[in-house]
């Protein structure tokens, strides 16, 4: 992925349109991330108002999304959800055809949805907005309760935040983690959240809320190796193992173990790209036991195989380049 195209229109939201920016926009070649061929386009270039009040000055038509390797669909008032117009729709069709990375922010996916492209797919959209989303295009199997939506090369996200996660799991696909970790740092966000926007839905506050599980989860990351139990952290938090279970689950939207298998795929991601370490000790240092449980829950998270992943990401081992600079100088040549 070297073009990234953000398609704006009138009535945008800048706040989505400010993720794509800050996600693939930015030089970061400071900190060995390549850098992207990214446009802001508009399908009549000028002045094009955002819905607070302030303009952008856009110079670039469609013309250069039909080309990008990433198009990208920021979200537009609610009366124009059945209502796009036409050249959006048209390049957004495009793209499928071709396929690039498809993208939308927030109530962006309305805009793919009309497109037709979520078809027979699955897709999320702002918690609030769903059942709209369901009701005018029940072609689509829409989630509410998650942060974002991968189906093929096409990913639909949640309400705001979430395009920041949307746009990390695909430069985690593109770039790998520990590039992707390096941006997230830069972002000041988590690289990887857990849970969905079930969590953020409006619902009364549970009864309890007062104590941090920060130093429980902080533990798990440090004894990744463990066979950690659900009886041995509510010990640790000082909770029965109901409450903790009840109590984790309400903070990180999902179950401790569901939690520390994630983690455990992010440490095998950075070892398989900054070590030599064969895969019976990767699976040991992330406590998956065995080089075949790894390859297991390693396929089913992230869609492919530790060695292939390795071969994509992983540094030159002795010869001092880091992973960052290594598909740096990858990436840079084949662009050259």
């Amino acid at each position: 992925m070297k073009t990234v195209a953000v398609i704006v229109q009138d009535g945008f939201a800048p706040f989505e349109f400010g993720v794509a920016c800050e996600a693939f926009g930015l030089d970061r070649s400071d900190d060995g991330i390549p850098n992207f061929d990214f446009k802001v386009v508009t399908p009549t270039p000028g002045v094009v108002t955002s819905k607070l009040g302030f303009s952008l000055n856009v110079d670039d038509d469609l013309s250069f999304a039909y080309t990008a390797d990433l198009v990208v669909v920021s979200p537009t008032p609610r009366e124009w959800w059945d209502n796009t117009d036409p050249r959006v729709l048209d390049v957004v069709r495009d793209a499928a055809a071709r396929d690039a990375w498809l993208l939308s922010v927030c109530s962006g996916s309305f805009i793919l949805a009309q497109s037709g492209v979520l078809d027979g797919r699955k897709a999320t959209t702002h918690w609030m907005y769903a059942d709209t989303m369901a009701r005018m295009y029940p072609a689509i199997e829409v989630d509410p309760d998650v942060l974002y939506v991968q189906d093929g090369r096409i990913i639909t996200s949640a309400g705001t935040a979430a395009g920041l996660d949307a746009c990390l799991h695909l430069l985690r696909q593109e770039l790998g983690a520990e590039m992707t970790n390096t941006i997230a740092r830069r972002m000041v966000v988590p690289p990887q959240r857990d849970g969905g926007q079930a969590q953020y839905i409006q619902r009364p506050l549970p009864e309890v809320s007062s104590l941090s599980l920060a130093p429980v989860t902080d533990w798990m990351l440090e004894n990744l190796r463990a066979d950690l139990t659900v009886d041995q952290l509510a010990a640790k938090a000082h909770m029965s193992a109901r409450t903790f279970a009840r109590r984790f689950k309400a903070d990180y939207g999902t179950t401790p173990a569901s939690w520390l298998g994630r983690q455990r795929i992010i440490h095998a991601q950075r070892l398989l790209e900054q070590t030599d370490y064969g895969l019976d000790r990767i699976a040991e240092e992330c406590g998956f036991g065995s080089a075949s449980v790894l390859r297991q829950n390693f396929t089913r998270v992230l869609g492919t195989t530790p060695t292939a992943y390795r071969n994509t990401f992983c540094c030159e081992i002795g010869t001092g380049g880091s992973a960052l600079e290594r598909r740096a100088e990858e990436l840079a040549g084949s662009a050259a």
